[in-house]
């Protein structure tokens, strides 16, 4: 039988433990935190790029629309509103300041939406190509803020399963008992009701 020095023993149990520990799942946690955290990141990203958007469409309605005041007024507030609720990557286990967000996003979701509503009556505003460009811009990042949504929901949805999930149960309550589930985006209100359609 072949006898191991102490020496080669001991690297040997090293490098046994490295395997064991880097396979267990110890690092499964902090790498899900923070992959939900970079898709939070995301989702900013794409609501900060349509609060930028805004102002120029604001500006080229309001050439054609003046009589439109109090539309094009409720967008600017909804704007500055949605704008002024931040949510940073430790507050997403917070429900309130989650709900705050997205309260604050649904209601300037739904200013643009009668922005855009309005211009329909006005044939000069919409063959404006500065207002087409604009219009295309907003329902592009539109469709980002969906995509973004989506990705921060499976992030979360990850993450929070690793939490409650063999072998993260055990690391969650030893090591990262710190680390609560985060808060996924939930359908507004206004998402369930089916939109009125006239002719």
């Amino acid at each position: 039988m072949i006898e191991f020095a102490p020496r080669i023993r001991a690297t040997l149990a090293v490098v046994l433990l490295g395997l064991l520990v880097s396979g267990c799942g110890y690092n499964s946690i902090p790498t899900l935190e923070e992959q939900a955290k970079a898709k939070w990141a995301d989702v900013q990203n794409n609501y900060q790029r349509r609060a930028d958007l805004i102002p120029n469409l604001v500006a080229t309605v309001q050439g054609y629309a003046k009589q439109e005041k109090d539309v094009l007024t409720a967008v600017v507030q909804a704007r500055a509103s949605a704008t002024q609720v931040k949510i940073d990557a430790s507050q997403l286990t917070d429900p309130d300041k989650v709900k705050q967000f997205q309260d604050a996003q649904s209601q300037l979701t739904g200013a643009l939406g009668r922005l855009l509503a309005v211009s329909e009556n006005y044939p000069d505003l919409k063959s404006n190509q500065n207002f087409l460009a604009l219009q295309s811009q907003l329902e592009g990042t539109e469709n980002r803020i969906a995509v973004a949504r989506r990705d921060y929901i499976e992030a979360v949805r990850v993450y929070n399963t690793e939490l409650k999930t063999f072998p993260g149960l055990l690391w969650a309550a030893t090591f990262f008992r710190s680390n609560k589930p985060m808060v996924e985006f939930a359908a507004n209100d206004n998402a369930q009701t089916p939109p009125a359609v006239k002719f």
